[in-house]
């Protein structure tokens, strides 16, 4: 930890945390655009990286948190565009932001080869959502740069603006381009508290002191990051660092986190204690419960089920919002029977120590983002998530009805796997969060399908989506229209099966209900499934693999491979032959393990009445709760995977006027 600043004094950033108030944001920019150089012109090659496709000339951040109630950030960039490449990288740029930050101030200039400029209309700046890989929604702010073409200098500047926050954030210094040069210039607020700084994947950083109150930091060829299948967070990898504000007197790091524990512990006893109206409801929801599971189950179940949650539902309104915002016991999430996530959470807890149990506020990181370090005494970075942690025997146990879509028992992927701080007033009480198995995030896949004489395929199909994966699913549609709904399972289902796929009728079960299946069911006709060639015909008989490729295809590996979770497939597919058609023969693909059983992908396949092909699979992946593994076991891994999708599009043949078996 390093410190470059002084900042004013918040009145404990743990409840700052614990409020949520983490913010980020921007102001308005200067209206002059500085002069391309001739050399910056007429360049022919990347200094950085020799054959980058594209490569930015600086990548420039101000960050004036001079304000005592708001935080502005100013960004200019400038790229030059090698190659085709890097043309369609730039053709269309987005800048994402989260709810409640204003992207102003969209600028973009493109410089062509022969020197003449071309301005972005203001109209053309639009926003838009995106889904990222985990199902989340992302809104950004979208631009075409106008007559971009390789040769040219592309120019972009805009602002970021929030109220109410301050300079406790990510400075990133790498990206996706290699950089010739990036700077940050921070302008702290002064105050009392001093500002710190930690360096990930970063060695040397320093900031120096410039005029105006600005620090400036600053690094020159910086590689570009390029992302990999199934591959760490990163913030694990890229080069980054984090600044932020501390004015506690710890001089090591298990001091700190004593102290934060302690402060935590004291500040959430208000939180989690149960009135006279919560022990009265808790007595009559538990009531018959034959043990203390049954007892946490009826609570979970009562929460989720009779107070709105209002970070998920659908039409909330600002009325809603205001009257939430209002909340300051578990009691009066219990009257007004909505609240946001935290107060859901907390309402649990107090009703778990109205039944008798020890309940405490339990502090984790998200994994989808950074690992826990203790040695980084910096709470909202290192345990920016929270649980309620119940003492049930000897042990403890968490939970989390504010994941709305999370069954019982089970925390988000992002909590799993994860070092948890144990609120408490005299010790440290550092805890694993379970891994759920396999089992619990499962696609379960059914079919009944009939191949026809040209190739085409028809039938019906039914998809099941269990624990981690049924949340992905839930999130990513749960503020879709119906339109768009069907839209994402199209897609879905002809990325899966074959982009000739026609869906002639479906239905999607269970997208809002926080713990049933997400199902998808549909009718689908696909031309070409099958290719016939003389008296022969050649298919896959696991339909819902038929467009399945390799995982990973690289033959070199940088970062370690990193699977979100365990997770398992079922499949259950009978599909019925043409006439006159018969199997040449039902070889099913072999068993594929690995020695320690991580990964396990088994196939049995059968003839019925003599015409129909019976086809189960069973696939999992991450037993034992193994979920990373090293670079060097990369073509291991690789391998295994490989195998594993060549069982997947394993092809049959079947011969017209042949018996079976023939």
């Amino acid at each position: 930890m390093k410190y470059f600043c002084t900042r004013r004094l918040h009145f404990l950033a743990a409840i700052v945390f614990l409020t949520g108030l983490l913010s980020v944001v921007v102001s308005a920019q200067d209206k002059d655009w500085r002069p391309v150089t001739p050399a910056e012109l007429s360049s022919k090659q990347p200094i950085v990286e020799p054959d980058a496709d594209a490569e930015g000339i600086f990548w420039e951040v101000r960050v004036d948190d001079s304000s005592a109630n708001s935080l502005a950030l100013k960004h200019y960039v400038r790229v030059k565009i090698f190659t085709e490449r890097g043309r369609e990288t730039f053709s269309k740029y987005d800048i994402p932001f989260t709810k409640g930050t204003k992207i102003k101030d969209v600028e973009a200039k493109v410089t062509k080869p022969d020197g003449t400029s071309v301005l972005l209309k203001k109209e053309d700046v639009v926003e838009r959502d995106i889904i990222k890989a985990n199902g989340f929604k992302l809104r950004v702010k979208s631009f075409a740069p106008p007559g971009l073409e390789i040769g040219s200098i592309l120019e972009f500047r805009y602002s970021e603006a929030l109220s109410n926050a301050s300079a406790n954030m990510r400075l990133i210094l790498q990206r996706e381009i290699p950089l010739q040069a990036v700077t940050y210039w921070v302008k702290p607020f002064e105050g009392d508290q001093g500002m710190a700084f930690h360096s990930f994947n970063v060695d040397n950083a320093k900031f120096e002191k410039e005029k105006n109150g600005f620090y400036k930091l600053a690094m020159t060829n910086v590689p570009a990051f390029r992302e990999e299948p199934s591959m760490l967070p990163e913030d694990e990898v890229k080069k980054w660092v984090y600044i932020y504000y501390r004015n506690d007197t710890s001089k090591t790091a298990d001091e700190y986190w004593k102290l934060m524990s302690r402060t935590m512990y004291d500040v959430s006893k208000t939180f989690l204690k149960p009135n006279d109206d919560v022990k009265a409801v808790t007595e009559q929801t538990v009531s018959g419960a034959a043990n203390d599971e049954e007892k946490l189950r009826k609570i979970y179940d009562f929460v989720k089920r009779e107070i709105r949650n209002l970070s998920y539902a659908e039409g909330v309104s600002e009325e809603d919002r205001k009257k939430a915002a209002e909340i300051k016991t578990p009691g009066d999430t219990l009257k007004l029977k909505m609240a946001t996530a935290g107060d859901i959470d907390t309402l649990f807890a107090a009703m778990a120590r109205a039944a008798g149990f020890d309940a405490r506020l339990a502090l984790s990181g998200d994994r989808s983002e950074l690992f826990f370090n203790p040695s980084i005494p910096n709470l909202r970075l290192m345990l920016n998530s929270s649980s309620i942690a119940v003492k049930v025997g000897q042990d403890w146990r968490f939970f989390s009805p504010a994941s709305y879509f999370v069954p019982f028992g089970m925390l988000s992927w992002m909590e799993e796997s994860q070092t948890s701080l144990i609120t408490d007033p005299k010790e440290l009480i550092w805890k694993e969060t379970p891994t759920s198995p396999p089992s619990a995030s499962m696609e379960n896949r059914t079919g009944k399908f009939k191949l026809l004489e040209d190739g085409t395929l028809v039938g019906e199909g039914r998809i099941e989506f269990t624990g981690h994966r049924a949340a992905m699913h839930k999130n990513r549609n749960r503020d879709d229209s119906a339109a768009e709904r069907e839209k994402t399972l199209k897609e879905f289902i002809k990325a899966n099966i074959l982009g000739t796929a026609e869906i002639e009728s479906f239905t999607i079960e269970n997208a809002s209900d926080p713990e049933k299946p997400f199902v998808y069911t549909f009718r689908i006709r696909v031309p070409g499934y099958a290719s016939r060639t003389g008296r022969r015909i050649f298919f896959q008989p696991n339909v819902f693999e038929r467009s399945a490729k390799p995982r990973f295809v690289a033959t070199e590996r940088k970062y370690d491979v990193y699977i979100e979770y365990p997770y398992s497939e079922k499949d259950d597919i009978s599909i019925e032959l043409p006439p006159g058609f018969a199997l040449e023969n039902a070889d099913a693909p072999g068993p594929v393990r690995d020695q320690q059983g991580i990964g396990s992908h088994v196939v049995k396949m059968s003839v019925r009445d003599g015409n129909t092909l019976m086809y189960k699979r069973d696939f999992s992946w991450g037993n034992g709760g193994f979920l990373r593994f090293p670079a060097n076991a990369y073509p291991v891994i690789k391998q295994m995977f490989e195998m594993f999708n060549k069982a997947d599009v394993h092809q049959l043949t079947l011969r017209q006027g042949a018996a079976a078996g023939q």
